[in-house]
């Protein structure tokens, strides 16, 4: 029997697997429960069933693939079916409509849900719908996804580099499939007797780099938590990844793949006219836009202004609903003031730009570090509400945890669980502490603070932007595993938003990417540049706003530095004299990483699922350009006229207000 934990076994899933997708398994199907996803109009539950019901004849048409969409806004349904490229036609249709039942009866009425059909033996089929329009765009959650429970016997080694390559091959096969199929199945001999088996597909309306992307951070995904078992399953909204020691597909069937008939070629907006209700209207409706053309752009001016404002409120209210219904996590002040010996010196961890954090001890013993904020911060109120909000949905093991807060008057108290080795700059930048560090510290810390930000991106519930990722945000475990902590400036995005802009400058000089300190904008992509800095820190145990070499005629940040030093082929010089590593290539590949992420153009920066796989796999990297803040050389500065210590001056500076952090 091939133990799986597919769906509906959450409990598989986090021991085995460790993934935290959105909504609630069951059996397969994932429903959105926010309540944005609630149908309360019949006529939506209507129309819906209706475009369910019809997907399993219309898919076998279409070539296995097949997307719609039925009704008029706001009830307004997209529907999408896909079948496994092994799949007959008669399991095809078979599968899709048994996951339509299944999806009508286990979400009845959600605006939003997803079905990953499994009736075994026959392979399973996605089927999916929402009240927006989602085709051709890449999304990489919701997740269902397991593991064989047995473990790899084998050589291990040979293991590692045939599954590798297999996989290498299946992505780019699977991503290069046409617009009516990506799909890829391949196999390969791991010694004599044993072999791999390997599936990967992705929905065809996505893009060939959209389908690699979708896949890679499976395997990845895959990697990270269960590498080693004897197969596994991950399967994504537009991509599926699985792979056996035994086979389990099939040949791909042709007869999917025959031309679609005019019926099903019609784009997805124009199938309306066969499915759509009172269909007739749409003339009318048309002449009108075009008669009162300047009139309409000015109410959808109007709508969206309105939507924004909702938007913002509906945020305002979780953040409020969050505090009030995490009661469970609420402390008692007093206890607090107890376990911190009323907050005394002696027990003072740090101080940051809100306020203060101290050492304490629970009566059963528990040892806690509690932040509190500081009582004459006109900020702090926003940015406690806003970690309590974000640290209450997220749990990795590369995040600091938090246990409860603590509301009474004017005091707002923060309590995580007590990291012991304190935050990284207290190691990287001390002259005797860092010499604790050898490169293979140091590597698993830049490791870990990579999948931390990663399951911020992509792999939590809400996209989530740091904004304020620095050394002294990293807190250091017992065994020296890395915690991204400091949530106060954190920017929670829906998955489909990609940036936003700021009029208020958060963060850390030195550690802000150019876009943001200059326009406001911020993205992913401002964190992937906060960790590049990180990482060049890490490998130089130099800070990137104060550093200082002996050999500089002129004053260079780190980043100009290692830039300098990498095109004249001298890039070894950035490197912790401390450090002896016995072959400087994997060090080399870190600095190439780190100057990929502090380029200046954003679109050139890396995703933090690519710098995952270019840390934890061996895979060609590209060239990089310029980083941001270069500073060309300048004339050198006599000694007479510029001290040491001017040389080398530290911009406290964190948010536009210049408050010390």
């Amino acid at each position: 029997m091939h133990n799986r934990a597919i769906g509906f076994k959450n409990l598989l899933l986090i021991l085995f697997c460790m993934i935290i997708s959105i909504g609630s398994f069951i059996n397969g199907q994932e429903c959105d429960d926010s309540t944005r996803n609630i149908a309360n109009s019949s006529v939506y539950i209507e129309n819906r069933n209706a475009i369910l019901s019809s997907l399993a004849s219309k898919v076998i048409i279409s070539g296995g693939f097949y997307t719609a969409s039925i009704g008029q806004d706001p009830n307004k349904v997209y529907a999408l079916a896909l079948c496994r490229g092994d799949s007959s036609s008669a399991d095809c249709a078979g599968c899709v409509n048994s996951a339509s039942k299944d999806i009508i009866s286990k979400c009845p009425n959600h605006k939003e849900a997803i079905a990953w059909g499994a009736d075994a033996p026959n392979p399973p089929c996605i089927v999916r719908y929402a009240d927006r329009y989602f085709v051709g765009k890449l999304e990489l959650s919701p997740i269902d996804a397991g593991s064989n429970l047995e473990n790899i016997t084998w050589n291990l080694t040979q293991f590692n580099q045939t599954w590798k390559s297999l996989m290498d091959v299946l992505v780019k096969k699977a991503s290069m499939g046409s617009s009516r199929l990506k799909f890829a199945t391949g196999e390969a001999k791991v010694t004599y007797s044993e072999q791999i088996y390997a599936l990967m597909q992705c929905t065809p309306d996505i893009s060939q780099s959209d389908c690699e992307i979708c896949l890679r951070q499976s395997m990845a995904a895959y990697e990270s938590c269960c590498h080693g078992k004897q197969g596994g399953l991950y399967e994504r909204p537009n991509c599926i990844f699985r792979w056996e020691i035994f086979r389990f597909f099939g040949a791909t069937n042709e007869a999917l793949l025959r031309t679609p008939s005019p019926e099903s070629s019609v784009p997805p907006e124009s199938t309306n006219k066969k499915i759509t209700k009172d269909s007739g209207r749409i003339a009318s409706r048309s002449i009108a836009i075009i008669v009162f053309s300047a009139v309409f752009f000015m109410i959808m001016v109007a709508f969206t202004y309105g939507i924004l404002k909702r938007r913002k409120r509906k945020q305002d209210n979780r953040i409020a609903k969050t505090i009030e219904t995490a009661e469970p996590y609420q402390f008692n002040f007093s206890a607090v003031k107890v376990a911190t010996n009323n907050f005394s010196n002696e027990n003072k961890l740090g101080q940051g730009g809100f306020g203060a954090v101290y050492k304490g001890k629970l009566p059963n013993g528990r040892d806690i570090a509690v932040k509190r904020l500081s009582r004459d911060s006109g900020q702090g109120e926003l940015e406690f509400k806003n970690e309590v909000l974000v640290l209450t949905m997220l749990q990795h093991r590369n995040l600091v945890r938090l246990l409860g807060f603590c509301l009474k008057g004017n005091e707002r108290l923060l309590i995580y669980e007590f990291v012991p080795n304190s935050s990284l700059d207290n190691f990287i930048f001390d002259p005797i502490k860092h010499l604790q560090l050898d490169w293979e510290m140091r590597y698993k810390i830049i490791v870990g603070i990579a999948r931390g930000i990663l399951y911020l991106h992509d792999d939590s519930r809400l996209r989530i932007i740091h904004r304020d990722l620095k050394a002294s945000n990293i807190l250091l475990d017992l065994e020296m595993n890395p915690k991204l902590s400091d949530f106060g400036m954190a920017r929670l995005f829906d998955m489909d938003q990609t940036q936003g802009n700021t009029s208020r400058i958060v963060g850390t000089f030195g550690y802000m990417a150019p876009e943001y300190v200059k326009r406001g904008h911020f993205s992913i992509k401002s964190d992937v540049f906060s960790f590049g800095v990180l990482v060049l820190e890490i490998i130089s145990g130099q800070k990137n706003s104060c550093f200082c070499k002996a050999e500089q005629e002129a004053e260079e940040d780190l980043l100009t530095y290692t830039w300098r030093n990498w095109k004249e082929g001298t890039a070894a010089k950035i490197i912790d004299p401390s450090l002896r590593v016995d072959s400087n290539d994997e060090v080399m590949r870190c600095i190439q990483i780190g100057l990929l992420c502090v380029q200046e153009n954003i679109a050139n920066r890396p995703t933090m699922a690519s710098v995952v796989l270019m840390l934890t796999r061996s895979m060609s990297l590209l060239v990089p350009s310029q980083p941001a803040y270069f500073m060309h050389p300048a004339p050198a500065v006599s000694d007479q006229s510029k001290s040491d210590s001017d040389k080398c001056s530290v911009n406290w500076a964190s948010i536009t207000q210049l408050n010390p952090r």
